[in-house]
């Protein structure tokens, strides 16, 4: 494997939503299948959010700003988990497809919320 290049690449954070985005750009693609165009590309807006934000910040100067970024990065996961809700409510996607998604965007959520703590100090 190639040596990472970027700060981000080592962050367990970044790891995680990059391997987790996989799974939400699944189901932006059976979203498209179901002909829900703007939802599909709404979920994969807010899913490269996270990553890119996490990403983005990493190349901050300062701790406190590379907070703010992954402020932005925790806020897209709240708006990734009430898409889902949304999209299971109204039927477009099961349950089980949303339910399977939902602990891990709880654990980025505390996950990135442990990283900004002492950055924020």
């Amino acid at each position: 494997m190639a040596a990472k290049q970027f700060r981000f690449e080592e962050l367990e954070v970044w790891q995680k939503a990059a391997t987790f985005s996989m799974d939400l750009f699944d189901l932006a693609d059976v979203l498209e299948q179901r002909k829900y165009f703007r939802f599909a590309e709404q979920l994969r807006a807010a899913t490269l959010s996270v990553t890119n934000n996490i990403a983005e910040g990493s190349g901050s100067l300062s701790k406190t700003e590379f907070a703010t970024f992954l402020n932005y990065a925790r806020r897209s996961v709240f708006e990734i988990a009430s898409e889902l809700m949304m999209l299971s409510r109204k039927g477009y996607l099961s349950s089980k497809e949303v339910n399977k998604s939902l602990p891990v965007l709880e654990e980025e959520s505390r996950m990135l919320l442990a990283f900004m703590r002492p950055l924020r100090t």
